[in-house]
């Protein structure tokens, strides 16, 4: 009866040690964070894949909808999505979680209530909505973004990093008052690996046609950003792309979802790129999401903001060598504020300490 009773009063001690370290389990800290956004893209296309009802010459403007329907749709929508976004479908998702998909039960919502670029870039990378933040205008942000409060840290200083699509996110980051360099819009691209291949990214940036000049097109930016993470090697770099956005504001759904097939592939070069340097190769977090959601229907897709319904519902998917693969995460609401404590959270920081406002990290464990 004796060694009956110690067998289980020491089943019971270790089945408490057990669920105590699991209540307490944290995520190793990696070295580099790198987070991307991509701008404007549906949750819609990320889960379902193309729509068939867009893939049209007056409703989305397609050149060739029978050649679109070839790339990019099938009747089931798994496939389907993974024609759109192989890499993130077949790879990212399987090794990371991803938050967003309501046929899950699984949302996240964007607090500001504008539903457009500035103050959704300022909510993802402050962790808060500001409510005075209500044009995309070339205004400092005068919050603490997450790059901000990073670079702030010596381990940090110098080591940070962003390569933006749209030339207004030196506003966002408030490049002036962060130190922060933010390369963005038609700005030229300074760090090449190669002089030669500099100089032909230079002429190309000038001879191409600019079909917005706000905005450059994302392979100069995806180009810029990994010749600059091989020369100079930041610990946190951010990337943000556009063309998902403008082409949809543009009514060209085949060129909306070729954007986006594209993003997916620059996401893989990335990621080898990553793999391939002792810095990054395993010791590297990425963070993917956008800045708002769209409309539905023959119109509303094309555009957002807050008269047009759900404009408030994005995404957002987290993976890196310490964070559990989960997939799709079930049952979950979240919000874009979450993202800018979970970049320095997987970095072994807490950003929530340094504003009250600041949302608290996506619980990844």
């Amino acid at each position: 009866m004796l060694y009956r009773k110690s067998i289980l009063l020491l089943l019971s001690f270790v089945s408490l040690s057990v669920f105590a370290d699991a209540a307490t389990a944290q995520l190793k800290p990696v070295e580099n964070v790198i987070l991307i956004t991509l701008d404007g893209l549906r949750w819609q296309e990320l889960f379902g894949g193309a729509e068939k009802g867009l893939i049209d010459k007056e409703i989305g403007k397609v050149e060739d909808p029978k050649l679109t329907i070839s790339r990019f749709f099938d009747d089931d929508p798994e496939r389907r999505r993974e024609l759109l976004m192989p890499y993130f479908w077949n790879s990212i998702a399987k090794r990371g979680q991803v938050f967003g998909d309501p046929s899950h039960q699984s949302r996240v919502t964007v607090e500001n209530g504008k539903f457009f670029s500035y103050p959704g870039y300022s909510e993802i990378l402050t962790g808060f909505a500001d409510e005075t933040i209500d044009s995309n205008d070339k205004v400092n942000n005068k919050n603490v973004t997450v790059l901000e409060y990073i670079h702030q840290m010596p381990e940090f200083r110098g080591r940070v990093a962003a390569f933006c699509s749209w030339d207004v996110f030196p506003f966002i980051i408030n490049s002036k008052r962060s130190g922060i360099p933010v390369n963005a819009g038609w700005q030229t691209l300074e760090h090449f690996e190669n002089d030669s291949e500099k100089e032909t990214y230079r002429l190309l940036a000038k001879q191409l046609p600019r079909y917005w000049h706000g905005v450059r097109y994302d392979a100069f930016t995806f180009r810029g950003a990994v010749e600059y993470l091989k020369v100079r090697k930041p610990r946190v770099l951010y990337l943000a792309l556009g063309e998902t956005d403008d082409w949809a504001h543009a009514g060209r759904y085949d060129l909306y979802l070729e954007s986006a097939r594209t993003s997916d592939d620059l996401l893989r070069q990335l990621e080898e790129l990553t793999q391939s340097i002792p810095q990054y190769r395993d010791n590297t977090a990425f963070v993917l999401t956008t800045d708002h959601g769209r409309g539905d229907g023959r119109e509303g897709w094309k555009s957002h903001g807050s008269d047009l319904a759900g404009s408030d519902q994005i995404w957002i998917a987290v993976w890196g060598p310490n964070v559990p693969a989960k997939g799709i995460v079930q049952d979950v609401t979240a919000s874009q504020g979450q993202v800018a404590a979970t970049v320095a959270k997987l970095l072994g920081l807490d950003f929530t300490a340094s504003n009250e406002r600041v949302s608290e990290a996506l619980k990844l464990e």
